[in-house]
C-alpha cells in the first residue's frame, strides 16, 4: 500500500503536467496570435519538425527490435533517444506556432483525407503524451510489469503520432509546390 501512494501521486502529477501542456498548446494555437509576418521567419522549422518526428519513429522501431531480442540496455537507449527527439520536436513546434501560426491545407481532393489524418494525429498526440510519460515513469522506477502493460499501448500510439506528423508535413509541403 505504501508503494501505491507515490505511484498514484506521480501519475496524477504526470496527468496534470500533460493537461497543462495540452491547454498551453490550445491557447497557443487558438488564442495567441502569431508574430508579425515581417518579423523573424524561420521557414525551416516545419521540415525540422518532420525530421524530428521521423527520427523519433526510427528510434521507436529500433527500440522495439532491441526489446524483442532482449537487449535491455540498447532498448532503453533507443527509447530515451526517441523521447529526446520528441521533446525537441515539441520545443520547435511551439516556436514555429508562436512565430508563424497555423498552416492551412488548400482546397483539393486530398483535403478531407488530410483533415482526418490531422485530427487523428492531434487527438492521439494528446492521449500519447501522458502515456509516454507514465511508461517512462514505470521503466525508470523499476516497475517493469507495469511498464510492459502500458508500453504495449504506448508504442503503437507514439509510433502513429510520429509517422503521421511526417505525413502531415509532406502533404502540406506537396500542396504548396
Amino acid at each position: 500500500m505504501a508503494q501505491t501512494l507515490p505511484v498514484r501521486s506521480s501519475i496524477l502529477t504526470i496527468l496534470g503536467v500533460s493537461l497543462a501542456a495540452t491547454l498551453f498548446l490550445f491557447w497557443l494555437i487558438y488564442v495567441h496570435p502569431a508574430t508579425d509576418p515581417s518579423s523573424l521567419r524561420l521557414t525551416f522549422l516545419p521540415a525540422l519538425n518532420a525530421l524530428l518526428n521521423g527520427l523519433s519513429a526510427s528510434a521507436l522501431l529500433i527500440g522495439f527490435v532491441f526489446i524483442r531480442s532482449r537487449r535491455i540496455a540498447a532498448h532503453r537507449a533507443a527509447m530515451l533517444t526517441a523521447f529526446a527527439f520528441s521533446a525537441l520536436f515539441l520545443v520547435f513546434y511551439i516556436v514555429n506556432y508562436a512565430l508563424h501560426g497555423e498552416s492551412h491545407y488548400p482546397q483539393s481532393p486530398l483535403r478531407t483525407f488530410y483533415l482526418i489524418l490531422l485530427v487523428s494525429h492531434i487527438l492521439l498526440s494528446i492521449v500519447a503524451l501522458p502515456m509516454i510519460l507514465i511508461t517512462f515513469f514505470f521503466s525508470l522506477t523499476g516497475r517493469i510489469p507495469n511498464h510492459r502493460k502500458i508500453a504495449r499501448w504506448t508504442f503503437p500510439l507514439w509510433l502513429y503520432v510520429s509517422v503521421t506528423g511526417v505525413i502531415v508535413y509532406a502533404m502540406l509541403a506537396a500542396a504548396r509546390v
